[in-house]
């Protein structure tokens, strides 16, 4: 009786392993019944919010005196912004940087006889964050005026943020999700296809450009400061079932 219902086992067991064998044979060149579509997202915006930072310095062998050159200057430099339309919470002055300015003395044979001390170098730097790009750009190039109030200032390039980024990377991966649906929708109609269900999406790198310049995009995302005028850009990458 064991023997008869083994037998009967081994055999479902050997036809079961058949039809699979056959199942695999007729479809193995059948595709996985998926398609994946990247879709891309863009939008040019104006930088909202403008940073410009700069500083100033004062030598002196005499260090209390150097402080009170560089406290002169400060005060100065800030009458001038504030005559500009700068406010007290846009400006921050930074804490003062100080070291000595040696220079390497040698003999008449060149041999190293060790440092001369010339003075203290006293430096302080600024920085102005304002959503008023405009009053800030003509500031930052208008600035040389201290150079006729005896003041040498050193400006570095204003730098250009945007204070709705949030946002607008959610609109971008909207607009990218339904650019690869399309794209999706008239591959699947091109096949006689039907689209199915979304398996997977997978967002790209954020990246932000200058308009109209030659910047190349970044495995890490490219995020430019120096351009008022951005262009923004998100790639999603979409699978979906094709019936």
């Amino acid at each position: 009786m064991k023997k008869n219902i083994t037998a009967i086992i081994f055999g479902i067991a050997i036809v079961f392993a058949a039809y699979l064998l056959s199942n695999a044979y007729m479809n193995r060149n059948k595709s996985e019944g998926i398609v994946s579509v990247t879709g891309l997202g863009k939008a040019d915006f104006t930088s909202d919010l403008i940073v410009w930072e700069g500083s100033f310095a004062r030598e002196n062998v005499n260090l209390q005196q150097a402080y009170s050159d560089l406290e002169n200057d400060k005060k100065v430099i800030q009458d001038y912004l504030t005559q500009k339309g700068i406010s007290a919470e846009e400006l921050v002055f930074n804490a003062v940087n100080s070291h000595k300015n040696t220079r390497s003395k040698y003999s008449n044979e060149g041999q190293y006889i060790g440092d001369e001390f010339l003075g203290f170098i006293l430096t302080q730097t600024l920085q102005i964050d304002s959503n008023d790009v405009e009053k800030v750009e003509k500031i930052s190039r208008e600035i040389t005026e201290l150079l006729n109030k005896g003041i040498q200032f050193y400006s570095q390039s204003p730098r250009y943020y945007y204070t709705k980024l949030a946002d607008l990377k959610i609109e971008m991966i909207s607009k990218a999700t339904e650019d690869a649906r399309i794209r999706a929708e008239k591959i699947a109609d091109n096949s006689g296809s039907d689209l199915g269900d979304l398996i997977s999406a997978k967002m790209g790198i954020f990246q932000i450009t200058g308009q109209n310049s030659n910047e190349d995009y970044s495995w890490g995302g490219t995020y430019n400061t120096s351009s008022k005028a951005k262009t923004a850009s998100i790639t999603m990458k979409l699978t979906y079932e094709v019936d």
